[in-house]
């Protein structure tokens, strides 16, 4: 009797032993790791963006779409907080205020800076509005990795195509429609 206890004891204990190292394995491997998570619990991103799933973009002026997760444009909205931010708080351009990130002011420059080549093209080596010399406006980003500074590009473009208030005077609207889905 003794014997039979303590063998189902042992079978309890080994399937919780396996069922922790399982869990313990996944959370190494990065399975789960929350990061996808953290991008759906992000209001702005999953409000004022409209990022719920994946999400295309322009990816290059011929027209080209380039698919981005919910986890890519919170990451590059990570990588505007802790680098532009300063300068383009909600999309404005402080050192100049005529040339925004609103989606009307990127397709107008020369070249258009409306698709995620162009934005990374001008992140690299920023030009003029007109394009016709390098400015020392924007630094460059020549020291992020190429799948984060199209993360970046990525959040930039969906907030000038989706943000209320985005690259305008208008900031409040933009944080004001934190708890309200945009029209």
């Amino acid at each position: 009797m003794m014997f039979g206890h303590c063998r189902r004891a042992s079978t309890l204990h080994g399937t919780f032993v396996l069922g922790l190292c399982g869990l313990l394995l996944a959370g190494c491997s990065g399975a789960g790791d929350g990061g996808d998570a953290a991008a759906l619990k992000d209001k702005y991103v999953t409000v004022n963006l409209g990022v719920r799933g994946p999400v295309d973009l322009p990816a290059d002026a011929v027209g080209n779409l380039q698919t981005f997760s919910p986890q890519q444009i919170y990451a590059g909205k990570k990588l505007f907080e802790s680098n532009c931010q300063n300068c383009h708080v909600g999309g404005t351009t402080t050192p100049n205020p005529k040339v925004s990130l609103a989606l009307a002011k990127l397709q107008g420059a020369t070249p258009s800076r409306d698709n995620i080549q162009s934005l990374v093209q001008y992140m690299r080596l920023p030009m003029s509005y007109d394009g016709t010399e390098e400015t020392f406006n924007c630094r460059k980003s020549d020291w992020i990795k190429d799948d984060e500074v199209q993360n970046l590009a990525a959040f930039i473009l969906r907030a000038s195509q989706k943000a209320r208030g985005w690259g305008t005077a208008r900031l409040e609207a933009n944080q004001d429609s934190m708890t309200t889905a945009p029209p």
